[in-house]
């Protein structure tokens, strides 16, 4: 068999497998393992198993991954995130659709804290649905809120799968998360005007609440000091120099822990919870960085990526029209696959392709972020969707689908944009001279 073919059927195998439920990394792994035997020789594949693990593990930049997962659990743990949804609600809970905006603003930051879209829908939907419903908000606005605001978990940096993008493409992590800041007050600030147009359309959709004075407002901002020293510590940190991404997220684990015992009056209670739960999530995405590895190193060993930037350079088509077809590939592996998954499985020949049109690798990774986002809120199975029916039984999930209808319009909009100005998402790291 020629070095294509092989990489053909490695990627066909990879599929089998996900489709025998095996998990992602070890699918990737395993496939790409074979490729490797088939395409050089069986001790290459073996050389592989064992340099590829031992890379991974001992890659310095990587522990910002463990960190930053870590520092989510805390914030959870401690309540950060309705400190956030109050705080919002202080200052736009008097505008029809008030909840709703409280609930965008709290999922962008907490996902400034947590990093994951599925972690920040299920966290927000504790906090937020309860209270839409008590409001007699209705169940469309109030679930599709909370489903397109956890987008805004991977979007809003520090993103774990930015973080897992930079190391597999070889980018600066702090460039990325630079270019995701405009294209996250972007994603807010369409979110709001989809909400916007419910309530004007359907005014008893979002009541309007009390308005707050400015006293209580400025209890609420005292309240929720943690959450507001978290960001300014952690990501002022990384912007002004004074830490590296690194200690970054040492600094944010280590304060999220200390305000978590402050709530906890100094009780261990818990504690052991939370590293289990950052050591699961740290070990599954280590894996999948392992397994993408080697599936990568199969695919250009077949010359795979390679032999499809020649087709598609060969087809005569303008770039955009290959980059919209990928845009609309990634909104299909959004709705079915995980986060990551979806990305690493994609990015070996993907980001060959991307980058030999000539688009610029950090403008990629952020559309390329916003896509599976929004794949996530994308019919008929997106995965904050579920997750949201999951912790709320009672809402059906046709009730959920139609409440994020106009964040999805908003959502694709947004994309166009960026898609047809790549200068918004590349302008702040430029000005700043993050571009490296």
């Amino acid at each position: 068999m020629d070095l294509v073919t092989i990489g053909i059927l490695s990627f066909g195998l990879l599929f089998v497998l996900i489709a025998l439920h095996i998990p992602i990394g070890v699918a990737m792994g395993l496939s790409g393992l074979i490729g490797v035997a088939f395409a050089i020789d069986p001790n290459a594949a073996l050389s592989l198993l064992s340099t590829q693990p031992s890379s991974t593990f001992s890659n310095r930049d990587l522990i910002i991954l463990p960190l930053f997962i870590l520092m989510g659990s805390f914030a959870s743990a401690a309540g950060l995130s309705g400190d956030l949804f109050r705080l919002v609600y202080a200052f736009l809970g008097h505008r029809p659709g008030g909840l709703a905006y409280a609930t965008i603003g709290a999922c962008a930051g907490f996902g400034a804290v947590s990093g994951s879209s599925l972690a920040t829908a299920a966290t927000m939907t504790k906090v937020a649905m309860p209270e839409m419903v008590a409001r007699n908000y209705s169940r469309r606005l109030a679930s599709g809120s909370i489903a397109a605001g956890g987008t805004l978990g991977m979007l809003i940096p520090p993103s774990i799968v930015m973080v897992v993008y930079g190391h597999l493409t070889e980018q600066f992590v702090l460039t990325l998360f630079a270019a995701a800041l405009v294209p996250g007050a972007i994603a807010v600030l369409f979110h709001f005007a989809a909400i916007r147009l419910v309530v004007t359309l359907d005014p008893a959709a979002g009541p309007a609440g009390r308005r707050a004075t400015w006293r209580e407002r400025g209890r609420q901002v005292l309240k929720s000091w943690p959450v507001v020293a978290l960001v300014v510590v952690v990501m002022g940190g990384i912007y002004s120099g004074i830490f590296t991404v690194e200690e970054s997220a040492a600094v944010g684990a280590l304060f999220t822990f200390l305000i978590w015992m402050l709530r906890t009056d100094g009780r261990f209670d818990g504690l052991f919870d939370i590293l289990v739960e950052t050591g699961r999530a740290t070990a599954v995405i280590f894996l999948i960085i392992v397994g993408a590895s080697i599936f990568t190193f199969a695919l250009t060993a077949s010359t795979v990526p390679e032999a499809l930037v020649n087709w598609i350079g060969g087809l005569e088509i303008a770039p955009i029209l290959v980059i919209c077809a990928i845009l609309v590939m990634y909104l299909i592996l959004g709705a079915v696959f995980e986060t990551i998954s979806a990305m690493v499985i994609t990015l070996p020949f993907v980001f060959p392709l991307v980058t030999g049109l000539g688009y610029d690798p950090i403008w990629w990774g952020i559309i390329n972020v916003m896509v599976i986002e929004i794949g996530l809120i994308t019919p008929p199975i997106g995965m904050n969707v579920f997750v949201l029916h999951k912790m709320a039984p009672d809402l059906p999930l046709r009730t959920v689908f139609a409440g994020t209808a106009p964040f999805l319009a908003a959502d694709l909009m947004r994309l166009g944009l960026l898609v047809a100005f790549p200068g918004v998402v590349l302008w702040l790291p430029t000005a700043i001279g993050a571009m490296g």
